[in-house]
């Protein structure tokens, strides 16, 4: 099985090659999406980010309220490091977890890391 990483700036068409390569069959790890999917209510990575950043980051909706937490978080050096902190090596994690899932299809030739 190939692993093919698919990276580029903010519309360098990223998306759209992703979605090229999974109509011909590949299996597409969308990275933004499971940045977003680690700290989802109930998640370890959920309780972290409240414990780090306090219960003023989830919104009405019972999820992370990305603007306030933004607010925290951008033009603050420390406190983006404690967020990447908390939430990178939980992408990592779930990103190997879904490669390691596909290495298991025998149907799974490829996977795109978008």
């Amino acid at each position: 099985m190939q692993v093919i990483g698919l990276t580029g700036g903010i519309g360098a068409g990223k998306s759209l090659v992703a979605e090229v390569l999974g109509g011909l069959g590949a299996r597409v790890i969308d990275a933004d999406k499971v940045g977003h999917e680690v700290y989802a209510p109930g998640t370890e990575g959920f309780r972290a980010v409240v414990e780090a950043f306090g219960t003023e980051v989830v919104g009405g909706d019972g999820q992370i309220d990305r603007a306030r937490l933004g607010e925290k978080v951008f033009g603050n050096a420390a406190e983006l490091q404690k967020l990447t902190a908390i939430v990178h090596p939980l992408i990592r994690q779930m990103v190997d977890d879904r490669i390691n899932a596909a290495r298991q299809d025998p149907e799974v030739r490829v996977v795109v890391l978008e």
